[in-house]
């Protein structure tokens, strides 16, 4: 049987969230000799930072598998039509169908705390005017720790929360423009105790995908902080599958 080169793992972060939110997962990749890369999501809107995250697999070597936690699932799930990318893998994630945005995905369940624990603000963003103010969301700090990391350190959460990284409020009507996993392979985590992105939510759209699906129990939207290992095995098993 003929074997592809190891795959490197392209790590998505998702919204109010750095590519620091993978340290423990890369430390467990790095161990195993797994090329690892983790860009910075730009979230400033579904099309151009799906446009950024292709243009970071394209560039690489080899094939890619591609890993979106959160708001980093549909970035993947556009930008995983590139060529080279081999697998993708979904972690607490929305994986939405092409022409679907995210709002719409998440329309068809129960809201979860994440939508009434919300704090909006504008940022100057290009127009046809000129620059016009934008809206952004972050999480209310008070309440970072149960919508997003309850099951992380409270110590490591008061840090997360005073650094998170804004979400513009048009990533969540802005459509997918294409479904990768229609053509690529898919892994999927449930986080099953995340108040972010509704279980049921991560659920359906990995049953379409027709993913491989692990759900773990207790898991917040933070599973990759709080459950670095398993997350790290889900991406192994991804590598082993496309290699």
């Amino acid at each position: 049987m003929t074997t592809r080169p190891t795959p490197t793992v392209v790590l998505v972060h998702g919204a109010f969230a750095d590519a620091a939110s993978w340290s423990g997962v890369i430390a467990e990749l790095q161990r195993d000799g797994i090329p690892v890369v983790a860009p910075p999501n730009p979230l400033r809107g579904l099309a151009s930072d799906a446009a950024y995250i292709a243009s970071v697999a394209s560039q690489t070597d080899g094939p890619v598998v591609l890993v979106g936690h959160s708001y980093g699932g549909a970035i993947i799930t556009v930008a995983g039509t590139v060529e080279n990318v081999v697998g993708l893998v979904y972690v607490a994630a929305y994986v939405p169908e092409e022409g679907e945005s995210l709002g719409e995905m998440q329309g068809r369940f129960p809201e979860p705390a994440l939508a009434t624990s919300l704090h909006s603000a504008t940022y100057p963003a290009e127009g046809p005017a000129g620059t016009e103010p934008a809206v952004e969301f972050t999480i209310e700090q008070e309440a970072f720790p149960t919508v997003f990391a309850a099951d992380v350190p409270e110590e490591v959460t008061k840090v997360l929360a005073v650094a998170q990284r804004p979400l513009a409020a048009g990533a969540f009507t802005e459509p997918a423009a294409a479904a990768a996993w229609k053509t690529k392979p898919s892994w999927a985590l449930v986080a099953c105790a995340d108040h972010a992105i509704n279980p049921d939510v991560q659920r359906f759209g990995a049953k379409r995908a027709d993913s491989t699906v692990i759900e773990i129990d207790g898991a917040s939207h933070a599973v990759a902080v709080s459950r670095p290992k398993a997350v790290a095995n889900l991406i192994r098993d991804a590598v082993s599958a496309t290699s």
